[in-house]
């Protein structure tokens, strides 16, 4: 549940009425506790937090943090322990027994399957299906997680130990476990009448794994380093960035709007020009072309658009993965940004005059559903995908022939992203690594390359442990270039993972920018991404920050025209201090959302129907799309540059 990152919405301190409500709650859930174990989780005076927060999915979770841990979360009314709390008291849940190896699958957010269970002589304990448990590891009692059981002990038995067995909501080594102090479990022998029987089974499997030859040929080692370099084949792309900023609009004598079919992974930009009627020309305007009317008093006209921006949003915005889905949200995400170019959405300006009541309607026509969750706040928990109006719906566009050969024209010189790659280069200390490589200082490197460099090397001076294939012995070229000094005389053998770790980590890594037409530009380090920043100005105003643009080509003043029109608010463009030629684009208000759409949607097709070309990175470089899909998860409530978030976005993606 938390194997993946959350938003933080508030972080307060609890107030003295809530303390003893957690209190009073703790004892209920949890009546084993004694008074001292009690006034020992929930102290009267320490230091104790209150975190909401936001998960992946959509779920609120209540976070109790004490001295910056967390000791307990509560989601839909029921309070769960974490891990450290269990460290406390070790016995505050039944546990079921696992092996070391099944930890890691647990922190990636797998659930606890039957077969890994080790049944102690005593048997298992006797649960019911959703009852709370934790668990632990063989030769440790504290408990590393905890689940609900999803079937009955009998039942357990009877499948013959298969199938899933718990649930699993929170681990040792989770994202909720980083968000306190990261401190390991401590060991914690088994009860006196446990161990024979775990123990026991241990040694058996362990002699069992003594007797089987595990192979590890080459083939295997050319496998696991194209598992490594995954990374950079799974980098995904950024579409073209094209802005077109309309400096002429015209009236015609009639109002046309062309009909075209549209998917909604296509990202074409709808360009609708403002639609006047001419009452004169009324009957003229019908074509073959699928051309439509509107004609009518305002609050019709209004209407109209209102209920075309609502199925354009339905369709082409709003997924199912976003529902349950707020009304103001919405409309100020979804609804807003469908409004044609040149006209504006105003709700009070149609018959309806309320959002409520235009939503009632289409709930009516059975269109969506919609959930009231308190007085004056709504939300949009379901959507017929399947109704007749939203299949039928096509985006109009009013294109005359001489703005279709403008926008042809200004193809020609449309945004051309750069080409980045990124590399390592050999440095001085591991200089004696690669020179049976033939390799000097500064040589440059691959990701693949220096896998197979290194694997080479290995295989070559015979260090592959002859035991267990997996570690590769240590020898003085390897313990001087990747061991750090107080390691020398501790460390043997290293995993092939953490070999290859570790070189990486000693290289030097670089990147080369090639823009189309000029000679590649090569710099130390990562490339660094455009910093969006949320800073607050006087009088409590926020304005968004984005910096970094010229690295990747794009003009500020173009960005900022478009964004401009885009977010309806004031753009201005200053020199960044300390720096030679860079612009900060400066836009009022928090303009995240439209910052990322401009960014990552817009497309820029020339006069031929041509695909795009996508913007790629070819190594661990964080591209945009990436980066502002999780600034919009930590913005709302963080308000955190880009930079200070890098390294760990760097990690998720590693």
């Amino acid at each position: 549940m938390f194997a993946k990152p959350f938003r933080v919405k508030s972080n307060t301190a609890i107030k003295g009425s809530d303390r003893r409500k957690l209190k009073a709650d703790v004892q209920s859930a949890f009546p084993s506790l004694s008074g001292a174990e009690l006034s020992h989780l929930v102290p009267n005076k320490e230091e104790l937090n209150v975190v909401k927060m936001y998960l992946h999915k959509g779920d609120v979770v209540t976070a109790y943090v004490l001295n910056k841990n967390p000791i307990f979360f509560e989601m839909n009314r029921r309070l769960y322990p974490t891990v450290y709390t269990l460290w406390s008291c070790p016995d505050l849940l039944v546990a079921f027994t696992t092996w070391p190896a099944v930890l890691t699958k647990l922190a990636g957010g797998a659930d606890l399957m039957l077969p890994g269970v080790v049944v102690p002589p005593s048997g298992l304990p006797e649960l019911q299906q959703g009852d709370l448990c934790a668990i632990n590891l063989v030769e440790n009692r504290a408990p590393v997680a905890i689940g609900l059981v999803t079937m009955p002990t009998a039942d357990m038995l009877a499948a013959g130990m298969k199938g899933k067995g718990v649930t699993t909501l929170h681990t040792y080594l989770d994202l909720l476990w980083a968000f306190g102090e990261k401190t390991s479990p401590p060991v914690i022998p088994h009860m006196s009448h446990d161990p024979g029987g775990i123990r026991n089974q241990l040694q058996e499997e362990e002699k069992g794994e003594e007797k089987e030859e595990v192979a590890f040929d080459a083939d295997d080692i050319e496998n696991l380093t194209a598992e490594l370099d995954s990374t950079e084949k799974d980098t995904p792309d950024m579409r073209n960035l094209c802005l077109n900023e309309e400096t002429e609009s015209e009236h015609t004598p009639s109002a046309t709007i062309q009909v075209r079919d549209q998917e909604a992974h296509d990202g074409d930009v709808v360009d609708l020009k403002e639609i006047t009627e001419d009452s004169e020309n009324h009957h003229d305007t019908e074509n073959d072309h699928g051309t439509t009317k509107i004609v009518g008093t305002v609050q019709e006209q209004m209407d109209e658009l209102l209920l075309q921006c609502f199925l354009h949003a339905l369709k082409f915005k709003v997924k199912k993965a976003d529902l349950p889905l707020l009304t103001s949200t919405f409309l100020k995400v979804h609804v807003y940004p469908c409004c044609p170019e040149g006209q504006q959405l105003d709700i009070k300006k149609s018959s309806y005059k309320k959002l409520s009541k235009f939503l009632l309607t289409m709930q009516q026509r059975q269109i969506l559903q919609m959930k009231e969750l308190s007085k004056g706040v709504e939300s949009i928990t379901g959507v017929n995908w399947k109704h007749a109006d939203l299949q039928s719906f096509k985006v109009p566009e009013t294109v005359t022939g001489e703005e279709m050969g403008k926008s042809d024209r200004g193809s020609d010189t449309g945004y051309q992203p750069p080409e980045i790659k990124s590399f390592y280069s050999v440095s001085s200390k591991l200089t004696p690594l690669f020179e049976h490589a033939d390799l000097k200082k500064d040589a440059a490197l691959s990701n693949a390359d220096v896998r197979s460099i290194i694997t080479n090397y290995v295989k070559s001076n015979d260090l592959i442990d002859d035991y267990n294939k997996n570690y590769v012995t240590i020898n003085p070229t390897l313990c001087d270039c990747i061991l750090e000094k107080s390691e020398y005389h501790t460390v043997t053998k290293l995993t092939w993972d953490d070999l290859f770790s570790r070189c990486l980590k000693s290289l030097q890594q670089c990147h080369e920018v090639t823009f189309p037409g000029q000679k590649p530009i090569v710099r130390k380090g990562q490339i660094k991404p455009i910093d969006i920043d949320v800073a607050q100005r006087a009088s409590n105003k926020k304005v968004t920050v984005i910096t970094n643009l010229e690295e990747f080509g794009l003009d500020p003043q173009i960005l900022g025209n478009a964004l401009q029109q885009k977010a309806q608010a004031s753009v201005t463009i200053t020199p960044v201090p300390g720096t030679k030629g860079k612009m900060a684009l400066q836009v009022q208000g928090n303009q995240v959302n439209h910052i990322a759409k401009l960014l990552t949607d817009i497309t820029n097709k020339n006069n031929e129907g041509e695909s795009q070309k996508s913007f790629t990175t070819q190594t661990y470089w964080i591209n945009n799309r990436v980066l502002l899909l999780l600034l919009l998860q930590y913005f709302g409530s963080q308000h955190l540059p880009c930079h200070i978030l890098q390294q760990d976005i760097m990690f998720l993606l590693y």
